[in-house]
């Protein structure tokens, strides 16, 4: 439960800018990872943002009515979608990106260095021990490397 608590105390600071911006919590990570990798199949997308693959699948179709993103159905498996983020997309979440960043400064002010590196450690200590499903546990280098300054990811 702690986990829980701890990860909606967190979000209640980003959920207002994002609610401005006129996206959810999986809509913010999802634009993010498309602003960060491009196009990107829509089960490497699920992976990536943590989204269950079901509903990224009602989640795309209403960011692609607003603009926001791009879909294509894949050659000759039709089974197989992608998504890409449009330039509406990017401006949307650079407003985003910004506001999260000074949010996460601000924490990370409030904790104090040191203990903002711990925690972060922690955190990807029990990524790794849990054996978390996707990227986290497959490539952590590789996440972190994409993450800000401060390792973090800046929606959220």
């Amino acid at each position: 439960m702690q986990l829980l608590r701890a990860r909606d105390a967190v979000m209640q600071r980003f959920r207002p800018h994002l609610r401005a911006q006129g996206l959810t919590d999986q809509q913010g990570r999802i634009l993010r990872v498309l602003a960060e990798t491009g196009r990107m199949e829509m089960g490497e997308l699920a992976a990536r943002t943590s989204i269950h693959p079901a509903s990224l699948s009602r989640i795309i179709p209403r960011l692609h009515g607003k603009g926001i993103v791009k879909r294509w159905k894949g050659g000759a498996d039709a089974r197989r979608v992608s998504v890409s983020i449009t330039k509406r997309g990017l401006a949307v979440i650079t407003v985003v990106v910004r506001k999260s960043d000074r949010i996460y400064a601000g924490l990370a002010a409030e904790m104090g260095p040191a203990r903002w590196r711990e925690l972060h450690r922690c955190l990807e200590l029990l990524i790794q021990t849990a054996g978390a499903e996707g990227e986290a546990t497959t490539k952590p280098a590789a996440h972190r490397a994409e993450r800000g300054a401060n390792g973090y990811d800046a929606t959220g």
